[in-house]
């Protein structure tokens, strides 16, 4: 009994201190990061990174690259994990940030969700949600493979690098999928995140960036800042690596889940769905300012191609065809 309770309390302590980490090195960042914007293509950093949203104020992208950068940093440092769950962590949160910051300083809205990249790359073009769905695929295996499997046998371990890739991957993605009201994406991260820290194997991936995000969200929910498709994609697939430590049984289930809510996403809108539910509209709200009143019905030339009000509308940026930093809402 004793040794059970020293254990957990070990457990625990390896948990707080990487959600410790986690909270540090995301603020440094975003401190740092916010002090001096990185500039791109010889545009100043303030033109690539900041966006206007629907009150018609400014908010930062460098959320996003402060959650990788903490969850990485953190992810290396956290007691608890072995060295080949450390680079699968690094894999999955980096590359994932890296593609998803592509998508948010290089992508239109011309395509949106899986249906309207993958039809857009059937018809010969090549969007940039494209190359980050195929991207952050190709990266979800990657960092399975290299977490490795229990399964004592070769056909086991590649099933299991099959699902955990998918799991990853789909975490990912669907993520993205709830950055579309401040806060929502980390609030969901820490509901769904939270269990996967009390389980013991999922804990020492998960800890880190459930400290990143949990440090960003005052920026979040104030309106000053948002994830992007950086920092959600980030959060998810790391959130679902921790979630591939688990037994097969529960991984299939997760697996179940995230293939069905990535596919109803295509025809359903969690936003409509959330603020019809009492309880989740509560959740979704709680912490954030008070909804702003509709402006006026502009022109339909002059409206934005976005469902969603927190996404920010980005107006055409000068300078040669492809250095443009517009933002893709899907």
């Amino acid at each position: 009994m004793n040794r059970r309770i020293a254990s957990g309390s070990a457990r625990g302590a390896r948990l707080l201190a990487g959600m410790g980490l986690g909270a540090v090195a995301a603020r440094a960042a975003y401190v740092a990061l916010t002090r001096r914007p990185p500039g791109l293509n010889g545009l100043p950093g303030e033109e690539v990174w900041d966006r206007t949203n629907h009150r018609g104020e400014p908010v930062t992208l460098l959320e996003g690259p402060a959650l990788v950068a903490g969850a990485a940093a953190a992810g290396l440092l956290t007691p608890g994990a072995t060295g080949r769950t450390r680079a699968a962590a690094l894999l999955a949160g980096a590359a994932s940030g890296i593609l998803g910051g592509y998508d948010d300083l290089a992508g239109s809205a011309s395509s949106r969700g899986f249906k309207g990249h993958l039809g857009a790359l059937a018809r010969g073009e090549v969007t940039s949600g494209a190359v980050k769905i195929l991207g952050i695929g190709a990266t979800g295996l990657a960092a399975a493979a290299l977490a490795g499997s229990p399964a004592p046998t070769r056909r086991g371990r590649a099933f299991d690098t099959a699902v955990n890739g998918v799991i990853v991957a789909g975490s990912a993605n669907l993520m993205n999928l709830f950055d579309l009201r401040p806060g929502r994406a980390i609030k969901v991260g820490v509901l769904t995140g939270a269990p996967l820290a009390l389980a013991r194997p999922a804990a020492a991936v998960v800890a880190a960036p459930l400290g990143a995000a949990a440090a960003l969200l005052p920026e979040d929910l104030a309106e000053r800042a948002m994830l992007g498709d950086t920092g959600s994609n980030a959060l998810g697939a790391l959130l679902g690596l921790a979630a591939t430590r688990l037994g097969r049984g529960p991984r299939l289930a997760v697996l179940g889940g995230l293939v069905a809510l990535n596919a109803a996403s295509e025809f359903v809108s969690f936003t409509k769905v959330i603020a019809a539910n009492p309880v989740l509209n509560k959740i979704d709200m709680l912490g954030r300012r008070p909804v702003a009143a509709p402006r006026p019905a502009a022109p339909a030339a002059d409206k934005p191609d976005m469902e969603d009000a927190f996404r920010p509308h980005v107006p055409p940026q000068p300078g040669p065809a492809g250095n443009g930093v517009a933002a893709d809402p899907a």
